[in-house]
């Protein structure tokens, strides 16, 4: 256990966040994505949902800034415009982090190729469909 550290954010989870590079990405995905054959480095956080994994996420990684998207979320099936309830948390948990940045839609052929790119990808145990978003690390500015 660390101090002002969610306890969620396991020993190898910190390690991967920390050894991420600036546009770096990490995928978080719900318990029906094909985990182990997408992830270049699969860390699995069974028990825990999404949302809750996010937000500890968020907690930590800052996000990039430098270029005009760095979060994405799935779709539902070929919509780019539906927004299920699962998608609209993710939404919330980032605009706490993140106001400035927005979540955008990717079609699933776009989605699997950037997962299959991402550092590293959290399989949870999200059991609500098309619960996945992929984050782009930013940095962290230095003290004026």
């Amino acid at each position: 256990m660390l101090k002002g550290i969610d306890p969620l954010l396991s020993p190898d989870l910190l390690a991967t966040l920390r050894a991420m590079g600036h546009g770096d990405e990490i995928a978080l995905v719900d318990g029906n994505y094909p985990g182990l054959e997408h992830a270049r480095r699969l860390i699995r956080l069974d028990g825990h949902g999404v949302i809750r994994v996010l937000d500890a996420v968020l907690s930590v990684l800052p996000i990039d800034d430098f270029v005009p998207q760095a979060i994405f979320r799935a779709t539902v099936r070929q919509d780019r415009d539906a927004v299920d309830p699962v998608h609209a948390e993710m939404i919330e948990c980032c605009a706490r982090h993140v106001p400035d940045i927005r979540v955008v839609p990717l079609l699933p052929a776009e989605f699997y190729e950037r997962v299959k790119q991402a550092h590293a990808l959290i399989q949870t145990s999200e059991p609500r469909l098309y619960g996945n978003i992929i984050l782009r690390k930013g940095v962290i500015y230095p003290e004026v």
